[in-house]
């Protein structure tokens, strides 16, 4: 037989197959080049990228590493975004936790912190189309939507005076549930019974506080007003309440003591705040009685005052104010208001609520996670003068220094040294530092380790409030901050705080290094990292934060750490007249926004 005459091109197959393979994967390149810069299938890898890196932190041992790595200086990218659902993100009080525990006096609506390890590292968010807030004192009335767009207590309680949306604001007329023609004339009714003007009466917690139209309209009689109420299914009036400029904290009372000490609210108030008081053996009533000044002032209108078909509960709650000596001074329509004795309570050895007074044991200030006592504190318990009408009325008791400071030794030189010395601190802040204090741009200021609150009572001439935090592992000051008129909770640094994201202008910290180490010890209980991205978790876009320390631990801030949360720093001398070795850190957050890749 012949041969066959194949055409070249046929002659070499194994040749042609691997050309076909180089230039298959050549254009497949250039195609996946094109879907990546120019299709949203780009961002949406570039996102799905982020969260596996944002998820890898959540494993122990990456997160110890990343954190290492900042602390030595060696990671110099920021800290990734976290999602954008966590822009309203509380650790401490996230409902998808806190939903699996005990609904037992309302244990699970306390705060739940996860450990550090369980918990993403990254910096929380802005919402989409957030602005810098309305500046005080316009944001009393209103606030910008876009910056927490939560239509339901507006859509709920618009009627009352709570809030209603208007063009691109949240308006607060001032009303509330128990006075929706506002608050302004509630309080002048209440002043026909005690004495809201004149200085007698400085310190007042409001209890299940709303938007606080309450805390809001005292600010004018110059009574500071700490409202408080639980992240529950009136989502996010405090995160409205601190957006208008006003004193407030998430907490709930539950199985738990209140973060305050003994005797430190000269006003108490529950406008419909539906505390059982007389629950579990009055145990409600006691904690309030805990905290109330001797001479202070208890206000509960709405339920069970004089209300229909609760006949039982407003007998049982006169029952236990008179078990307790409360002077019932007026019962106006739903609003019932009593006072405090001055002395200890002559608490009957047998009542119907089975109380008793505390013993020896009991330190009435110690609150930091402490189960609540069913026993009623002595006023003779806790040594000074304290009550109303022993100490000087406002603003004198500013810088008059109360007999509770002598708990320390030589309390009162300390206490008036520490005075002059923030004195001077501030003015060189201001002066010299350019803090903007005093201006227009801050409103909210915490300290975040307040020891006699000098810091804040240097403030005193400024349109600001001070949330005073003292570190529940070092000397228990908050009862002087609290004598000399100024408000504030314990806290630990090594867990979040129980605020909202972005609401405080200017946070402040000296020593920030011995918040983390145990006390008396250069071992630390947790690390700068976490505590940094808390700071600037609370801190809101182009806020400032100024930090205290030794140069050393200043420079790890400055140089490792700031600029992995996003903060444009500064170091500074410390002012002249100070003594020790301190520089001071002066930062500012970025005004930053998840892109739509990151979303």
């Amino acid at each position: 037989m012949g041969h066959l005459n194949l055409p070249p091109s046929k002659r070499n197959p194994r040749q042609w197959k691997l050309l076909d393979i180089v230039s298959a994967f050549f254009f497949a390149l250039v195609l996946l080049f094109f879907l990546l810069v120019f299709t949203p299938l780009g961002d949406s890898l570039a996102a799905s990228g982020r969260q596996a890196l944002l998820l890898s932190t959540s494993d122990p041992k990456q997160r110890h590493r990343l954190v290492e790595l900042l602390e030595l200086g060696h990671h110099h990218q920021p800290i990734e975004a976290c999602p954008a659902d966590s822009v309203d993100h509380m650790p401490c009080e996230d409902p998808r936790r806190n939903s699996q525990l005990s609904r037992e006096m309302n244990f699970y609506r306390e705060r739940h912190c996860p450990l550090p390890d369980e918990t993403p590292l990254c910096l929380i968010p802005p919402p989409l189309g957030y602005k810098i807030p309305v500046q005080w004192p316009e944001s009393l009335h209103k606030i910008w939507h876009s910056n927490m767009p939560h239509n339901k207590i507006a859509d709920r309680k618009g009627h009352q005076g709570w809030m209603k949306e208007e063009g691109p604001y949240f308006i607060f007329p001032g009303g509330g549930t128990m006075f929706p023609d506002g608050a302004a004339s509630y309080i002048e009714k209440l002043g026909q019974y005690i004495p809201i003007t004149g200085g007698t009466l400085r310190t007042a917690l409001d209890m299940g506080c709303g938007v606080a139209s309450f805390g809001g309209s005292m600010l004018k009689e110059g009574i500071l007003t700490l409202s408080f109420a639980p992240r529950d299914s009136h989502k996010a009036q405090i995160q409205f309440v601190l957006e208008r400029g006003i004193p407030a904290f998430v907490l709930m009372l539950g199985t738990r003591r209140l973060p305050f000490p003994a005797f430190a609210f000269d006003l108490i108030h529950c406008s419909r705040c539906l505390i059982p008081f007389t629950a579990y053996n009055a145990t409600y009533f006691v904690e309030v009685d805990r905290l109330l000044r001797p001479g202070g002032y208890l206000v509960i209108s709405g339920p069970p005052v004089q209300w229909l078909k609760q006949d039982k509960e407003w007998t049982d709650l006169q029952a236990v104010a008179r078990a307790l000596c409360y002077e019932l001074i007026a019962v106006d329509g739903n609003t019932a208001i009593w006072k405090k004795p001055d002395g200890d309570s002559s608490l009957p050895n047998q009542n119907e609520f089975g109380l008793e007074l505390c013993d020896g044991s009991n330190d009435p200030s110690n609150a930091w996670y402490f189960k609540l006592k069913k026993c009623v504190t002595k006023t003779s318990s806790v040594n000074g003068e304290y009550a109303i009408g022993t100490i000087p009325k406002w603003p004198d008791r500013l810088t008059t220094a109360p007999s509770r400071a002598l708990v320390m030794k030589n309390g009162i030189d300390l206490f008036e040294a520490d005075t002059r010395r923030w004195a001077r601190r501030v003015a060189y802040y201001k002066n010299t530092l350019n803090v903007k204090v005093g201006t227009p741009a801050i409103r909210n200021v915490m300290d975040m380790n307040a020891f006699f609150g000098g810091f804040a009572a240097a403030l005193k001439s400024d349109p600001v409030w001070v949330m005073n935090v003292v570190p529940a592992r070092k000397p228990l000051t908050l009862d002087v901050i609290y004598d000399r008129g100024l408000i504030g909770v314990y806290h630990d640094w090594c867990e979040p705080f129980s605020t909202y994201p972005r609401t405080y202008d200017l946070i402040h910290v000296a020593g920030i290094e011995s918040l983390i180490k145990l006390p008396g010890s250069s071992k630390s209980r947790c690390n700068l990292v976490d505590l940094m991205v808390e700071i600037d978790r609370m801190l809101r876009p182009e806020g400032t934060v100024v930090i205290r320390d030794s140069p050393e631990v200043i420079e790890k801030v400055a140089a490792r750490i700031a600029h992995a949360v996003r903060w444009s720093a500064t170091i500074n001398d410390k002012e002249p007249e100070s003594h020790g070795r301190e520089n001071i850190l002066v930062a500012t957050k970025t005004f930053w926004q998840l892109t739509s890749s990151s979303s």
